[in-house]
This record gives C-alpha cells, structure tokens and sequence, in this order.
C-alpha cells in the first residue's frame, strides 16, 4: 500500500511539473493534469494490451508493472479534473463533452469501473498470458463505458 500511495503521489508531482513546464498558461490546469492522466492510463494499458493481443511478448513481470500502475492511477480521486468550463463546449481542443457535469454522479460510477478493472487486472497479471487476455476485456469495458458517453468522438 505504501508503494500505491508513494506512487500516487508521484504521479501527482509529476502533473504538476508538465502542466507548469507545458507552458500553456491560457489552458486550466486541470484540463492539463486530467490529459496527462489518460495518457498515464494508455501508456499502461498499451503494454496489457500488447500482450493481450500477443503483439509483444508476454512478460509476468512488466505486465504487473503495468497493472500496478494502472491501480494506483485509479485511485487517485479525480474530482479536482472536472471543473466546470473545462468541457469541450468551452475549451477549444478538449474532448471532454458537456454530459460529464450533467450527470457528474454517473461520470464517477464509470470512474469506479476502472477502479475495479484495474485491480482485477492487478490480481492476475503476473500470472500468465491467458490472465492477461481474460483482464483486459474488462478493462476496456471500462474505459469504453466513459468514453462512450463523456469523451467527444475522433472523425
């Protein structure tokens, strides 16, 4: 646990110094740390993924790497990420749709689906490849549950 949190913490450092060495002072800092976030969570899942569809392989050790890192990114609670005017109706670039503060409540219970997949991930990824495959539909559940409703499209 000592490691999550130290993790945890870490990563919420690391936010801080992308968004101020970004450089972009116009954009809110929330919209910054909430994208560095996503691009945490598709680092992590990318190598899953990877070895999920036996494009790379399988590795117990760097696929439990990956998941940890996945729980403990979960666990941080995003709610700072989510002020209002910073949905793609008001931010020019922001995929964000304004559906996100219209049924906030919803937005969090898809949140705690990624809590539970990336924990169930955790629970079997060092185990072997098959584990891997089995997790990482969940996992995709998940993040596809959010995006479906709350991320804009890419034409």
């Amino acid at each position: 646990m000592k490691s999550v949190t130290l993790l945890a913490g870490a990563t919420v450092l690391a936010f801080g110094t992308m968004a101020l060495a970004d450089g972009h002072a116009d954009v809110d800092p929330a919209v910054k740390a909430r994208q560095s976030h996503m691009q945490l969570y598709a680092h992590n899942i990318a190598i899953l993924g990877g070895m999920a569809q036996e494009s790379v392989e399988y590795d117990a050790t760097l696929a439990q790497i990956a998941a940890d890192n996945l729980v403990a990114l979960a666990s941080i609670n995003e709610t700072t990420y989510w002020p209002e005017g910073t949905g793609n109706d008001m931010i020019e670039g922001v995929k964000a749709l304004p559906a996100i503060w219209e049924n906030m409540d919803d937005f969090m219970v898809k949140q705690d689906g990624m809590v539970t997949a990336s924990a169930a991930m955790a629970g079997v990824a060092g185990t072997d490849l098959a584990s891997v495959q089995g997790a990482i539909r969940d996992l995709g559940g998940a993040c596809s549950a959010c995006h479906r409703e709350y991320r804009q499209r890419d034409d």
